[in-house]
């Protein structure tokens, strides 16, 4: 028998569901030969030194086996699918290969056709089992799914494309991908009848097509009650494509921030894409927005999961950090990016400066904090280190960055004690016991970590202590937030142990392998409680990226979950939550639009247009080349509510007031209430502006506003602070300013 060349996987190993790399044990191979990307544009004209470092990384994860963005597996299936005489089993076996490799990749229209040659071949087989044949309809399904999304959500994108449950302009002009689609998962259906996944596939693509309920059989129908809100709000509507702000791109980060101290929010993105450039949107204060991507130097920055903001240098201007490598393994061994904001609309890359370009070391997670207190800025990566994982040969610790104060930084996370040692997701800096000093919670592929600082330039595990373990499993973003206004800082966690199947379950009231997320709330003696299930959490949402923002301005801290992973099968809702007063969380996706199918990563809320309610900016896209989407921009409808923004200026390098703690103290109809914030207490896969934007709900005044600044300093108290106003703060001054707050209107035509 001729020998046929490896490409990891068994005789019909494919149409048993493997090929699907989520996991972090998957493997890639760089090594290997791979063929040129095929109908992307290359770069053209003179490229910068930086451009063309990355450009040689994109070139090199291109054209090997790595699982999320090699090319190299597709000329290897195509010389075995040359081998004369190849049995049926194993030609059908190659073609369905070949098939995910090319939708993975994009080329959708290839994909379908060895898909169909694939299964023109398998009917013939009288061995194929159920599962095998459920398997083989939805990779089907899959690729006439994606081939809807591009006839429909991409090539005539508008506001309503993706956002579940479809409606309006959801529903697909061009029906025919989607009802193929329908045909595939009903044929998968009669094979395994049990099957939730394709259950809920069915569901979407008849929605799809416009044929919903009434092209389901009653028996796969999930009912549209399922889907309601628990509180009807107004609907946010995403105004992105009108502004110009809807970059098309893979899976990336995002930040809302106010980089030319102009007072208006402008927004910043990356993508994982290893040619894709950061994008800059400066806004033009007039509703618009401007894309000064390339004048300010950013779009010579290519790829990165993620990227967060802050002002390492203490000049009063947020610099950018962008992370890369995350997911990759060897293959991610890429250094990241810090970008010194220059004060004057343009960016320069100070890493190698800085001494944060070596070791490179994949990740996606960090976070800045005057962890030492010593007055400016330091920072935390949390790298995805193997080590816990068979077979791993890395290691890839933790970094811990003490700022020298002269624009350089050093690691001292090893003699630090927050080394971490595993494959880590999310970190999380606050100040969790109120002793003055920042902590550190690290969430990982495996048991998470808390850090307590000990105020010595060490930190303890007190994790298992604190009852912050869980989940052990995947978890993915968190954050510290005072979730119920009692002072202390509570806990979030991402749970990433799920799919698409436990997703039906749970919206089926069916029993279900998915794990929840953990709300940690705090005890006040070092130790939390989980208290999601109360809070009505107790579901599997799947969250990749996520943050926190009072949508309401209520005064309590919401929650917005973007969903999904890498499979094209994970088309599963983003999701809101309503934080009722402390007390719970509803659940008003649907009642506010938020429902988008498409893959979700960055997410920042934040006032972008002045109007006294936070807006919610929202990178999407999938991790794989051909999953690439728009990005949404969700304009708040108003909610009668008031509000103030406070800005601090702390006194040295630490000129943000990173680690400070605001206590609002309002007068309302009820009687005295206040409302807690802590500054630079973020979500690790969220980008909200640095200055508070704090909803006071149906105050009648403000009493006064009470400043604990990092450091331990005596608290600073202003008064007589007006309402639905912007003020700054500066540390050791007596009383505020009074700032511009200028209402904007966005420019989108009414509809």
């Amino acid at each position: 028998m001729t020998r046929l060349l490896p490409v990891g996987l068994c005789l019909l190993a494919v149409i048993l569901g493997c090929g699907r790399p989520t996991s972090p044990q998957a493997r890639s191979d760089s090594s290997a030969a791979g063929a040129a990307r095929p109908g992307d544009a290359q770069p053209s004209g003179r490229k910068s030194g930086v451009e063309r470092e990355f450009l040689e990384i994109a070139d090199r994860l291109e054209s090997g086996l790595n699982p999320f963005l090699g090319h190299g597996q597709i000329p290897i299936l195509e010389k075995n699918l040359d081998t004369p005489n190849l049995p049926p089993p194993l030609e059908g076996d190659l073609r369905v290969e070949l098939s995910d490799h090319l939708l993975r990749l994009g080329r959708v229209k290839e994909a379908i056709e060895q898909l169909e040659l694939a299964h023109s071949i398998f009917r013939r087989l009288e061995f194929l089992t159920p599962q095998m044949l459920n398997t083989l309809h939805q990779k089907r399904a899959l690729a006439y799914l994606r081939q809807a999304e591009v006839s429909n959500c991409i090539k005539r994108h508008n506001r309503d494309c993706c956002i579940f449950p479809l409606r309006q302009g959801g529903v697909h002009v061009e029906r025919l991908p989607a009802v193929e689609a329908r045909r595939c998962l009903l044929e998968a259906l009669e094979a395994t009848p049990d099957s939730l996944d394709a259950l809920w596939l069915l569901n979407i693509a008849s929605m799809a097509a416009g044929e919903n309920p009434a092209s389901i059989p009653p028996q796969f129908r999930i009912s549209p009650e399922a889907f309601e809100s628990d509180l009807d709000i107004e609907r946010f509507v995403d105004v992105a494509p009108a502004l110009g702000v809807n970059t098309f791109n893979l899976c990336g980060g995002a930040i809302v921030e106010d980089f030319d101290n102009d007072g208006l929010l402008d927004i910043v993105t990356s993508t994982y894409d290893p040619r894709g450039p950061l994008a800059f949107y400066h806004n033009g204060g007039d509703g618009s927005f401007e894309d000064r991507s390339k004048q300010s130097r950013l779009s010579r920055q290519l790829g990165g999961l993620n990227c967060i903001g802050g002002d390492y240098d203490g000049d009063g201007d947020s610099d950018i950090l962008v992370l890369r490598g995350a997911w990759l393994h060897e293959d991610g061994k890429i250094r990241n990016s810090l970008l010194r904001n220059n004060g004057d609309g343009t960016f320069t890359d100070v890493t190698r400066a800085a001494g944060l370009a070596e070791p490179a070391c994949p990740t996606q997670a960090a976070a800045w904090g005057d962890f030492d207190n010593d007055g400016d800025l330091d920072l935390y990566v949390a790298n995805e280190s193997p080590v816990e994982f068979e077979g791993a040969t890395a290691d890839y610790p933790a970094q811990l960055f003490r700022n020298n104060a002269n624009g350089t930084f050093t690691d001292v996370a090893a003699a630090a004690g927050v080394a971490n040692d595993r494959f880590a997701k999310g970190v999380a800096a606050g100040d969790f016991d109120n002793d003055g000093d920042l902590d550190l919670y690290v969430s990982n592929v495996g048991p998470n970590r808390l850090y307590r600082n000990n105020a010595d330039g060490t930190f303890t595990d007190v994790a298992a202590t604190a009852g912050v373990v869980q989940p052990t499993g995947r978890s993915f973003a968190s954050w510290f937030f005072d979730y119920d206004n009692d002072g202390w800082l509570d806990l979030f966690v991402a749970a990433y142990e799920t799919s698409i199947g436990d997703i039906a379950a749970d919206y089926l009231g069916h029993t279900h392998d998915g794990v929840p997320p953990r709300l940690y709330h705090n005890n006040r003696d070092g130790t939390f409680s989980d208290v999601a299930q109360k809070a009505g959490l107790a579901h599997p949402y799947l969250p990749m990226g996520a943050n926190f923002g009072d949508i309401d301005y209520d005064g309590y801290l919401d929650i917005y979950l973007a969903t999904g992973d890498p499979g094209y099968e994970s088309l599963t809702p983003n999701v809101m939550l309503r934080n009722d007063a402390g007390r719970r969380f509803q659940d008003v996706t649907t009642s506010g639009g938020f429902g988008h199918l498409q893959k979700g990563h960055g997410v920042a809320f934040g006032d972008i247009d002045n109007d006294g309610d936070l807006d919610l900016y929202h990178q999407l896209g999938g991790f794989f080349p051909g999953d690439r989407f728009h990005n949404a921009l969700f304009e708040n409808p108003g909610n009668g509510n008031r509000f103030v923004v406070v800005k601090l200026v702390g006194q040295g390098a630490n000129a943000s007031a990173i680690g400070a703690r605001i206590r609002v103290t309002v007068e309302t109809p009820q009687g005295v209430n206040t409302i807690h914030r802590a500054v630079g207490s973020v979500s690790s896969f969220g980008g909200s502006p640095l200055r508070q934007e704090i909803g006071l709900g149906n105050a009648l005044r403000i009493e006064h506003i009470d400043i604990d600044w990092p450091r331990g300093k005596l608290p600073q108290t202003v008064a007589a602070v007006p309402l639905d106003a912007m003020i700054e703060i500066v540390e050791g001054q007596p009383g505020f300013r009074r700032r511009e707050f200028r209402k904007l209107k966005f420019q989108v035509a009414e509809k």
